[in-house]
């Protein structure tokens, strides 16, 4: 009786906890002090910011991209080195997004609900893309992996190329992504505290159960807007994949790096049209980012 006692407590307390996060939180109360000719101004110097600088260049991407007609800009997409580009793009975001997602989730579990050493260099380490161009990270696997480099001799006595082929694509990428969903995660999961998972524990909860029914709820919506994120990076890298790719047209040039050889070639109406697909990401990744933070204020309650 008391071993089945345990479990049915164990969900119970689950129940309540999830009853307890979906109770619709106080109305914050609006604080605007400030005269109606400052925030006039202010509204007015933010539009015109935005104005000029974000929707100007959207607009003169499609513009240029459509100048010369729909069959020049369907042609430029059908182009097969660009269709080529696109699966590469679509194949490094494939590989690299799930692995940052584990490498995210791991490292902010660990730091939010852990006391160990090396905490803080951990948080350091996850910060170091961040504080590193891309190109010197580029630059940091060439001299790894590269014919010339660290392990480049081995690596070709057996046979493994990474340096300008896929694998070193997706190193580059990996990297410059990797704190993208733990630093949405580690301050999300350090204010939700471990109270909850304790009282499920103590109640005869598995940890399995602790996870999915507690944490990962929780969590859900840093996850999506942290994957959000990490796969509008991933698409749109440039500077490390252009260090580690080569730029062999059809082989080893993503999206990013179709569209420079295109400008620099002065076929400039391929080369918007190409720019319009990543374009049209940012837009998508900026509906979805604001559906997430409208979901998350409590806009999506019912």
């Amino acid at each position: 009786m008391a071993s089945s006692a345990a479990p049915a407590g164990a969900r119970a307390i689950l129940r309540g906890l999830a009853f307890r996060r979906r109770a619709k939180a106080p109305a914050r109360p609006a604080c605007l002090d400030e005269s109606r000719p400052v925030r006039a101004l202010l509204i007015a110097v933010a539009l015109g910011f935005i104005a000029l600088f974000l929707l100007l260049p959207l607009l003169l991407v499609f513009v240029k991209a459509f100048e010369a007609g729909w069959s020049v800009y369907l042609a430029a997409i059908r182009d097969p080195f660009a269709l080529a580009a696109i699966r590469l793009t679509l194949l490094t975001a494939a590989i690299t997004v799930p692995l940052t997602l584990l490498f995210g989730l791991a490292a902010a579990w660990a730091i939010a609900k852990f006391e160990f050493r090396g905490k803080n260099l951990l948080l350091t380490m996850i910060d170091l893309p961040f504080s590193i161009s891309p190109v010197i990270s580029g630059m940091l696997f060439v001299l790894l992996f590269g014919a010339q480099g660290l392990l480049g001799p081995w690596l070709q006595a057996h046979g493994v190329k990474i340096i300008f082929a896929l694998p070193g694509i997706v190193l580059a990428t990996a990297f410059v992504v990797s704190p993208l969903v733990a630093r949405e995660l580690i301050p999300l999961m350090r204010a939700q505290g471990v109270e909850e998972e304790e009282a499920a524990v103590t109640l005869g909860a598995s940890g399995m159960q602790v996870f999915l029914r507690i944490s990962l709820p929780k969590i859900r919506w840093g996850i999506f807007y942290g994957v959000i994120l990490c796969v509008a990076r991933a698409v749109g890298e440039f500077g490390a994949v252009s260090v580690v790719s080569g730029h062999i047209r059809g082989s080893t040039t993503t999206v990013p790096l179709h569209v420079e050889m295109l400008y620099n070639e002065y076929h400039f109406a391929a080369s918007f049209a190409v720019a319009s697909l990543l374009t049209l990401l940012a837009l998508v990744t900026l509906v979805l980012k604001s559906a997430i933070e409208w979901k998350v204020s409590g806009g999506g309650h019912s």
